[in-house]
């Protein structure tokens, strides 16, 4: 409910050949229609269209009687432009003060507000108004949300053309649109995705930190045995090894053979990397090299994209005469995926599917798609057919791909990464900007190329972006032309990788359970700071920071002095690496050596933290300690850990009434502690014992007692 479909026609009897986005239309509800002199009003839920009855036209959305936008007349266009083209136009009113997110993985300003922008995939880096990942969604700080349900480009201008309104518009004769309302904007993306999909749940094992041959470098069976051992020899936990383009033998992307000369045995090999407890990534695009054996076998069944005149369609571009698997056609999807088949069969976990928006205009599909409608939605049906393989072969739960491109649905299949960033303290920041506002569309779980995929980053920029690495939801080292092993960046970095990846790791029993909520919700792991914090207004501009799950506030240190200005709202707020309590409602400037940043818990947190800091998958159950911060007078606060198979494993509720605490722990009987943030004495404790360090006061349950009290010492 609280979602309202408008579509508006010049010729309805135009053809209107798919695609079209995979909607759970049956799961909105019948609207309600209420007729009177004055008006017309159609209701969803709480969301309210009201059309004038009599004078001048306007219709006005409303939810719960506040007003979220409204049209008028000649809001509604039929345009034909100088070259005859048709074309259907909305607009819809922005309030004063009102701002305007979202649109894609878009790496411009956060602030929509003043853009032009046209949703067109394209293989563009991250310094443009060029994305990867375009979705026509945006969000406003009015708590409501518009999908222009059309696959193919739409053009936006976001108070541009006319600073008072957003404007879309899309090719054709009739033009369609949904109007998504909420309290909050977390409840907007919460429709959102019940609409277009929620994501799934990855895999526990792909949070921890991922390794690359990177895409260049020469690497074999040799090579890569080296940099494995050597990671582990110096203490650093990795999880994921990712093999980049060179696994196949060159200029033939892709043939799915591995490079015999590089890898003579690679189903022996792999094994050999599993025996360590690695997970294997290998890398693979929707694209057949003409020197590859897979090229006149597609061609001969019909598999491959094919222009009018019946020819395959090819360019040079990326492999010479490439051509594209046609996805519409079911025999070329089983033939494509039955590849992957085999290679999970080897020992494949998972895959990268990179690329997918260099998809051409003039071409025929099978299932007679409209071209233009296919150039985005292309990525949508080449990571369906992956990620089907993969929850085929692995179960649910347990499939991830590594894709680049996308559109409206594409968070089904996670995970999804920023693309070619470039090593530069610049990029860095934009790549943030892009994971904020790709967020904003449900795509729960993002990552990004730690310390930029282009170039070669300085030491001092490998460390702090390590750091903004290992706190998002998936951590990759890779880059182009030379490798990302941290060795390569001095003796130093290798420390603050292997200190932020156990940092993770230990973090991982509010990073799961928090990713389950965001299976749920549609909220993203990575949020931007409105969706925590709406009635602060500085929060709706806030784009150097973020929210790491509900709890967590992370500011990146985007400078080579280690200086960083963050915003706190209000509250007192605790560092979770030095136990340093802030006051917020203000502006904070630091300094932070490399082996911190600010990592702040809001008040009235609880942060369930593991026992394990060698592996993100482990029974996170065992050992745990719950850590309280600012708790406050008369508050009940619960905590529930949910284990790798998304079930719940232990509970904690605990009660502040004045200075006594009273602490239960249920859905477990492995032992358990808690730590009392900023306390640095406590009284009359009853079934437990006590210490203190310069975090706290640690607090452990005597044997066979699942519940605690206690006083805080004055």
């Amino acid at each position: 409910e609280n979602i309202i479909r408008v579509r508006a026609y010049h010729y309805k009897g135009a053809q209107n050949a798919g695609p079209e986005f995979d909607l759970n239309l049956p799961g909105i509800p019948c609207s309600t229609i209420v007729k009177s002199e004055e008006r017309y009003e159609l209701k969803s839920g709480d969301l309210t269209l009201r059309i004038s009855g009599s004078g001048d036209y306007k219709s006005a959305y409303y939810f719960n009687d506040r007003l979220l936008t409204q049209n008028g007349f000649k809001s509604t266009a039929y345009i034909i432009d100088n070259q005859k083209d048709c074309f259907m136009r909305e607009q819809l009113d922005l309030g004063v003060g009102e701002l305007v997110y979202g649109l894609g993985e878009r790496f411009t300003a956060f602030i929509k507000n003043g853009q032009s922008i046209d949703m067109w995939n394209d293989d563009s880096g991250t310094s443009s108004e060029l994305a990867y990942k375009n979705i026509p969604f945006y969000v406003t700080n009015r708590n409501y949300g518009v999908l222009v349900n059309h696959p193919e480009n739409v053009s936006f201008e976001v108070a541009s053309e006319d600073v008072s309104r957003v404007q879309f518009s899309v090719p054709g004769q009739y033009i369609e649109y949904f109007i998504i309302g909420g309290s909050t904007l977390k409840n907007v993306i919460g429709s959102y995705t019940a609409l277009t999909g929620k994501p799934a749940l990855p895999p526990a094992w792909s949070f921890g930190l991922w390794l690359s041959t990177s895409t260049s470098p020469p690497h074999d069976e040799q090579k890569v045995t080296e940099m494995v051992d050597e990671m582990f020899s110096r203490d650093i936990p990795f999880h994921v090894y990712y093999f980049c383009c060179f696994w196949m033998r060159e200029y033939q992307f892709c043939d799915f053979k591995w490079n015999s000369d590089a890898y003579p045995d690679p189903e022996g090999f792999l094994k050999k990397l599993k025996s360590k407890n690695l997970n294997i990534s290998v890398w693979i695009n929707p694209y057949i090299a003409q020197k590859s054996h897979l090229f006149d076998e597609g061609k001969a069944n019909g598999y491959l994209l094919k222009k009018s005149n019946g020819d395959v369609w090819q360019w040079n571009r990326w492999q010479a005469g490439m051509a594209l698997v046609d996805f519409t056609n079911p025999e070329a999807r089983e033939w494509y995926k039955d590849k992957l088949r085999e290679l999970v069969d080897m020992g494949v976990d998972c895959f990268k599917t990179d690329f997918g928006e260099r998809v051409p205009t003039d071409v025929e599909y099978y299932d007679g798609s409209d071209p233009m409608k296919m150039h985005n939605f292309y990525s949508y049906l080449f990571q369906q057919a992956v990620f089907e393989v993969l929850e085929e072969k692995k179960g649910k739960n347990n499939a991830l791909i590594f894709g680049r491109s996308a559109t409206v649905g594409c968070q089904k299949f996670p995970v999804h990464w920023g693309g070619d960033c470039s090593s530069t303290y610049a990029s860095m920041a934009e790549t943030l900007r892009g994971g904020l506002s790709i967020g904003l569309a449900g795509y729960g779980f993002w990552s990004h190329d730690i310390s930029g995929f282009e170039g070669m980053a300085s030491p001092d920029l490998y460390k702090r972006w390590t750091a903004f690495g290992m706190l998002t939801s998936h951590s990759r080292l890779h880059g182009n032309n030379s490798y990302r092993m941290p060795w390569l960046f001095g003796e130093e970095s290798v420390e603050v990788v292997k200190y932020f990846t156990k940092l993770k790791c230990g973090l991982m029993p509010y990073i799961f359970t928090s990713s389950v909520e965001t299976v749920r919700t549609g909220v993203p792991l990575l949020r931007a700071m409105l969706l925590e914090f709406e009635n602060d207004q500085t929060c709706a501009y806030l784009d150097r920071q973020y929210m790491f799950g509900s709890d967590i506030l992370v500011a990146p240190v985007f400078s080579e002095t280690g200086t960083v200005s963050y915003y706190l709202p209000e509250g007192i707020w605790t560092s979770f690496i030095s136990g340093e309590e802030v006051t917020g409602g203000r502006w904070v400037e630091e300094n932070h050596d490399y082996f911190s940043l600010p990592v702040m818990v809001r008040p009235n947190a609880v942060i369930p933290v593991g026992s394990d800091t060698t592996r993100p998958d482990y029974d996170y159950a065992n050992d745990i300690t719950f850590h309280v911060f600012q708790m406050s007078e008369g508050k009940s606060l619960v905590c529930e850990v949910l284990d790798i198979n998304a079930d719940l494993c232990a509970k904690l509720m605990i009660t502040r009434s004045h200075d006594q605490i009273s602490v239960v722990v249920s859905d477990t009987i492995k032992p358990w502690k808690i730590l009392m943030r900023g306390i640095e004495k406590i009284d009359h404790l009853k079934n437990g014992s006590a210490q203190t360090d310069n975090l706290g006061a640690l607090i452990t349950p005597l044997d066979g007692h699942n519940s605690m009290t206690f006083e805080l010492s004055k």
